[in-house]
């Protein structure tokens, strides 16, 4: 049974998807597999019961994909071609694809583990790519190759710990980063009282009260973090900071950050 926040990132999606036809009808149809549902929602209980981490299941794999739709979008309104619409071989639809896909799939490592999850989250979503792909291009091997292989790059690619060459997964290495509201630490914050390293993760996320994604002022996105407190500086600094740091899309962001009735601090 999904809860009312992950039907309401699904309803968030659809809407933000309904002029590119072809990655709508995708996504509906990955939002009603069951076999993907049940991945997601395994690699949830790991990473919170087993491991004590953060939400990495099917809420927070929608909520990235919505982040990198959005972000997408204003790309796309303000100009900026993607990867495969600036090499010619792809349109920007063929892109919204790869990305959405990848979104919905870069973490169903965290069923394995923790250690090198974006590696394993590839090997398990690959069977699910070409499923998917198959169905809808059947007859068009090219953007099957093309959008596959955007989608194993953003996947693979999304914990900044190896060189992107894409726009687009460069694109889902931010969404990533910006899904770390109070909202995301709830559920292991109430199930592990015992302190132990890594906690400080915990506790920022929980800090932060609201992640906003806007069209910029002097660059086509600027990204607004707000928090209770200080210590939400961390999660800013060295999860959110560190993966736009490793983006392609890095030229094209604008990152604000502070606590609530403060003044916010410019990181770029």
């Amino acid at each position: 049974m999904k809860s009312v926040k992950e039907q309401s990132i699904e309803a968030k999606v659809l809407e933000r998807l309904k002029n590119f036809p072809t990655c709508l009808e995708i996504v509906k149809y990955l939002f009603a597999d069951e076999e993907l549902q049940e991945m997601q929602e395994y690699a949830n209980n790991v990473s919170i019961k087993r491991l004590g981490y953060n939400d990495h299941g099917p809420v927070h794999m929608k909520q990235v994909t919505s982040n990198s739709i959005k972000m997408l979008n204003i790309l796309h309104e303000a100009g900026i071609r993607t990867s495969l619409e600036e090499e010619e071989i792809g349109s920007f639809e063929d892109s919204m694809c790869g990305v959405v896909i990848a979104c919905l799939m870069h973490d169903l490592g965290m069923m394995i583990g923790r250690q090198g999850h974006e590696e394993m989250s590839v090997r398990l979503a690959i069977p699910l790519i070409d499923r998917t792909l198959l169905k809808f291009f059947p007859n068009d091997m090219h953007k099957r190759v093309v959008i596959k292989s955007l989608a194993i790059e953003s996947i693979i690619g999304h914990m900044a710990t190896r060189k992107i060459h894409s726009l687009e997964a460069g694109i889902i290495l931010i969404a990533d980063g910006c899904d770390m509201t109070k909202g995301r630490a709830r559920i292991p914050m109430a199930l592990n009282t015992h302190p132990k390293v890594g906690d400080i993760h915990k506790y920022s996320a929980s800090a932060i009260t609201r992640v906003k994604i806007y069209h910029g002022e002097t660059k086509p996105i600027k990204i607004d973090v707000e928090m209770a407190t200080e210590v939400g500086f961390f999660q800013v600094e060295e999860v959110l900071f560190t993966k736009i740091e490793s983006s392609t899309v890095k030229p094209f962001v604008e990152l604000y950050a502070g606590v609530t009735g403060e003044e916010r601090k410019q990181y770029l």
